[in-house]
C-alpha cells in the first residue's frame, strides 16, 4: 500500500460510475470485514470523502452510501486509517454494489488529531489510545518525521523506556516497509498477495533486495515468472546485457526444461535457447553460467558414454545421483522375507486364488522372492492385479508387512478396491508435512514394509522418486508396476524407462491378454494400437460395442458431436452420467476440438445456469467438474485430483471443492490451480480411469498425435471408448512411434559400470 500525504484534492466521482469503469476513491476505513493473513484478501466498510458542501445521503444515484464495501488484496487496515483505493464497481448478487479495488494507497494524516487516532488504531505494537495522544502531544503533526527519522526522541514521552522503543520502532519499520515494497510492486503488475509472499521471504530488506535484484522475485517466489520480474528490472535500468539478467534467463530456461520433462539440458541446447531468449551473445551465457556453478545454483556434468556436457539446477542433479545410488544400495542389501519354500509356497497360493496364470505371470511370482527390485508391466487386461494380489499373499504368509502405493490419489483408490488392500498416495505414504515443506519418511526414519508395490510407476517424476526411495528400508522389497508404453511423467524425469533401459533389475512384461474371452474391443484395439496396427474404424451397428469411431473432418463439427455423445447419446444409450461417468480426454488444450474450447461448450451444455466467476478466461459455476493443476500440499490435493464445485461464496470470495467426500476451499486468488475438468488433455488422464471416454483426434492435433498418446487415451476407458475426428489423424499417431527425448541420465548412472 502507498503512503502519500493528505491533501484537500477528492477524486470520488459525483455520480455512480458505470461498471467496468476505473475509479478512484479516498476515505476513512470504518469496519474491517474480513482479512486473509496469508494473501491480504480484505472487505472493510469506508466512509467516503465526500466534496465540500455535498449532501452525505442522497435520494437519487448522485453520490456513495454513507459507507461503502470495498473488496481487494492489501496489508492488513486499521479502522480509521485513510485509504485512497483504484479499482472498478461491481454488483455482488448477494451484497450489492461493491469497489473492487486492485490499489490500494495510505494516505498519511496530516492534522495532530488525525495523526493520534492514526497512531491509536494498533497500527503500532505498544501504543494504545493513551499512549497515541502523549506522543502527538509532545510532537504534534512532525509525529510522523520523528518516527521514520529520529524514533530515539520518543524516549522523552512519559511511559517510554527502552524495552517499549524498540517494540515500536521494529513496528513501525514492518508496517512502513510492507507499505513502501507495495508502492514499488504495484506498477509492475505485482499484485498485492504476491508482495505479501515477497515480504515474507525478505522481511524488511524487501524492497532492498528487489531493488539490488528484481530478479530473485523470479527465483524464490512462487508465482512471480521471469517475464514479470524482467520488466520490473527494466524499468529499473537494468541493461538487457546485465549479468544478473542472464543468470535469472539461464535458471528461468532450466526450470522451463523440467517443465517439458527434462532433468537437465545439454550445455550447447541451453546456450542456443538462452541466446534467442534473452537476446544475448553465447560468451555472456557460458560467463553466467559459470558464475551461478560458483554460486552452487547449477551442475555442469559431462557424461561417460556420450562425452555431453549437461547442464542441470543443482536440486535435480543432487536427486538422480542420489536416486542411482539408492538403487543400487537397495539392490545389494540382503532381505528381509526370504523364501527358501517358494515353489510351494507359490503353488499354495496360486491354488487358493482359483487361477492359473499365464508363463510371465508365474515368472513374476518368482522373481519376486528372489530379486530385491522387481518392474512388473503390461498393458490392459494381462493381470497385473492378479499378480499384486498374489504377491501380498506371499508375503504376508511370511508375515512381512505390505505396502501399497500410487504417486495419485485416484490410482490409490483404484489400486485399494483391485487388491482388497490399502492403498496410499506416495505423498501420504511418505507423511508429507505442509508446515515442514518436506516428508517425515527419510532414511532416519524409514518405511516399515517387507514389500512396497509402486503402481502407476510410469507416472513419478525423478523427485517424487528420489524421495520415495529414500525412505524405503534395506531389506525390503519393491515392486514398481506399471505400462512403459503410456505416456511418461508430467513431471521431470523418465523414470519407469530407465529402470528398464539400464538393464540392472530384472523386467516382467505380462503381454496375454485375460478379458479377451469377454469381447472387450477396448483392450484389443488398444493392443493392436501398441503393436502399430491401425483398429478397425467401421463400427458394427447390429450390436452394442464398447469401441466407436466417428468419422468427421471439420473440427467445429467434431466439437459439437462430441457434445451431443456426452449429453445426449452416451447417456441414453449406456445409462451413464455425463458428468460423473464420462470423459471428454483431448490431445491438446487448444483448436476448435482442443480441452480449453471443448469445456466451454459442455460447460454450457451441462450446467448453463447460476452464479459464476472468473479468473482469467476460465468461468467457474456452482457444481462445475474441476482438476487441480498443481501439487498444493497444504490442502492435501494434487496435480490431477477432480472433483465438483459444492460451494461459491462471492463476499468472502471463497469457493470448495468437493474431492471424494472431502470438501477443499479455496479463495478466488488461488483459482490459477483450478481449471473446469468437462474436457481435459490426454496427458492430465494417467492413472484414472472412468466409465467412458470420449476422444476428438484431428489433424489440427498433428503436433502431438503420437502412439503412446492414443494408447494412453483408449487405456483410460473400461466400459466405453468413442474416437471422432479424421480417420487420418488416427492413422497417423498409431504409425507415430518416434517418442521425444527427454533429457535424463538415471539409465547412465544405473549401468553396472557406471559410476555413483
Amino acid at each position: 500500500m502507498n503512503r502519500t500525504p493528505q491533501s484537500g484534492s477528492n477524486n470520488n466521482l459525483e455520480a455512480a460510475p458505470a461498471d467496468d469503469v476505473s475509479v478512484e476513491l479516498a476515505g476513512t476505513v470504518e469496519r474491517l470485514l474480513f482479512h486473509n493473513e496469508e494473501n491480504g484478501y480484505t472487505v472493510l466498510k469506508l466512509t467516503p470523502h465526500l466534496p465540500s458542501g455535498a449532501r452525505s445521503k442522497s435520494k437519487g444515484p448522485m453520490f456513495p452510501p454513507d459507507q461503502i464495501a470495498c473488496v481487494g488484496y492489501m496489508p492488513k487496515p486499521r479502522q480509521g486509517i485513510q485509504v485512497r483505493l483504484k479499482g472498478r464497481w461491481v454488483n455482488n448478487p448477494r451484497y450489492g454494489r461493491q469497489l473492487a479495488f486492485d490499489a490500494a494507497d495510505e494516505v498519511l494524516p496530516a492534522t495532530c488529531e488525525s495523526i493520534r487516532l492514526y497512531l491509536a488504531s494498533g497500527l503500532i505494537n505498544g501504543v494504545g489510545e493513551e499512549m497515541a495522544g502523549r506522543i502527538v502531544e509532545l510532537f504534534g503533526e512532525d509525529t510522523l518525521k520523528i518516527l521514520d527519522e529520529e524514533p530515539d526522541l520518543l524516549l522523552k514521552v512519559r511511559g517510554i523506556g527502552q524495552k517499549i522503543l524498540e517494540r515500536i520502532r521494529k513496528s513501525w519499520i514492518e508496517h512502513r516497509c510492507m507499505r513502501d515494497l507495495l508502492l514499488f510492486l504495484q506498477p509492475h503488475g505485482i499484485t498485492p498477495a504476491y508482495a505479501l509472499r515477497v515480504y515474507k521471504a525478505y522481511g524488511v530488506q524487501s524492497l532492498d533486495i528487489v531493488r539490488e535484484n528484481p530478479y530473485r522475485l523470479a527465483m524464490d517466489i512462487r508465482g512471480i515468472g521471469f517475464v514479470t520480474a524482467d520488466a520490473a528490472a527494466r524499468k529499473l535500468g537494468f541493461e538487457q546485457t546485465h549479468p544478473l539478467r542472464i543468470q535469472a534467463g539461464i535458471l528461468y530456461l532450466l526450470q522451463k526444461s523440467t517443465d517439458d520433462g527434462n532433468v537437465y539440458l545439454p550445455l550447447d541446447v541451453l546456450i542456443a535457447n538462452a541466446c534467442a531468449q534473452l537476446d544475448v551473445a553465447a560468451d555472456m551465457v557460458i560467463e553466467a553460467a559459470d558464475a551461478l556453478e560458483g554460486e552452487g545454483r547449477i551442475v555442469r556434468e559431462t557424461g561417460a558414454g556420450d562425452g555431453e556436457t549437461g547442464v542441470y539446477l543443482s536440486r535435480y542433479h543432487h536427486c538422480e545421483a542420489k536416486t542411482a545410488f539408492y538403487l543400487q544400495r537397495l539392490l545389494h542389501s540382503p532381505r528381509s522375507a526370504l523364501f527358501d519354500d517358494a515353489e510351494i509356497l507359490i503353488n499354495t497360493v496360486v491354488s487358493s486364488m482359483s487361477i492359473t496364470p499365464a508363463p510371465e505371470q508365474l515368472k513374476a511370482l518368482h522373481m519376486v522372492t528372489r530379486s530385491k527390485i522387481l518392474v512388473l508391466t503390461g498393458g490392459p487386461g494381462t493381470g497385473k492385479t492378479t499378480i499384486i494380489r498374489a504377491m501380498i499373499r506371499l508375503f504376508s504368509e511370511k508375515r512381512a508387512r505390505v505396502l501399497l502405493a500410487a504417486p495419485t490419489g485416484r490410482a490409490a483408490k483404484r489400486m485399494a478396491e483391485a487388491c482388497a488392500h490399502e492403498a496410499r498416495t506416495i505423498h501420504r505414504l511418505l507423511e508429507y508435512s505442509p508446515k515442514e515443506d518436506g516428508f517425515a519418511r527419510n532414511e532416519d526414519r524409514p518405511l516399515a514394509c517387507g514389500l512396497l508395490v509402486v503402481d502407476e510407476s510410469s507416472m513419478m517424476d525423478c523427485l517424487l522418486f528420489y524421495h520415495l526411495l529414500k525412505a524405503v528400508p534395506l531389506g525390503a522389497t519393491i515392486v514398481f508396476v506399471g505400462d512403459v508404453h503410456q505416456l511418461p511423467s508430467v513431471g521431470p524425469g523418465n523414470v519407469l524407462s530407465d529402470i528398464i533401459e539400464a538393464g540392472l533389475v530384472p523386467v516382467v512384461e505380462l503381454t496375454e491378454i485375460f478379458r479377451q474371452i469377454s469381447g472387450s474391443e477396448i483392450v484389443c484395439n488398444a493392443h493392436l494400437i501398441n503393436r502399430g496396427i491401425v483398429p478397425s474404424l467401421e463400427s458394427n451397428k447390429d450390436r452394442l460395442s464398447d469401441f466407436y469411431f466417428i468419422h468427421q473432418d471439420d473440427p467445429e463439427k467434431a466439437a459439437d458431436i462430441v457434445v451431443d455423445l456426452v449429453c445426449r447419446h452416451i447417456p441414453r444409450r449406456f445409462g451413464l452420467n455425463s458428468v460423473d461417468d464420462i470423459q471428454v480426454l483431448t490431445p491438446m488444450h487448444r483448436g476448435a476440438a482442443g480441452a480449453e474450447r471443448m469445456n466451454g461448450l459442455l460447460q454450457e451444455a451441462l450446467n448453463p445456469n447460476g452464479f459464476e466467476i472468473r479468473r482469467g478466461d476460465r468461468r467457474f459455476r456452482l457444481h462445475d467438474k474441476v482438476m487441480q493443476l498443481r501439487n498444493n500440499y497444504d490442502k492435501d490435493v494434487f496435480n490431477g485430483d477432480m472433483g465438483r464445485i459444492v460451494f461459491i461464496d462471492p463476499h468472502e470470495r471463497t469457493l470448495s471443492v468437493n474431492y471424494d467426500e472431502r470438501v477443499v476451499p479455496y479463495e478466488f486468488s488461488e483459482l490459477d490451480e483450478l481449471v473446469p475438468a468437462y474436457a481435459i488433455s490426454i496427458h492430465k488422464s494417467q492413472g484414472s480411469e472412468y466409465e467412458a471416454v470420449v476422444i476428438p483426434i484431428m489433424m489440427q492435433h498433428y503436433v502431438l498425435l503420437q502412439r503412446n498418446l492414443i494408447y494412453t487415451g483408449v487405456t483410460r476407458g473400461k466400459r466405453l471408448v468413442v474416437l471422432v475426428g479424421e480417420a487420418k489423424a488416427l492413422h497417423m499417431a498409431v504409425k507415430n512411434n518416434k517418442v521425444r527425448r527427454r533429457y535424463t541420465r538415471l539409465a547412465l548412472r544405473l549401468r553396472p559400470a557406471a559410476p555413483i
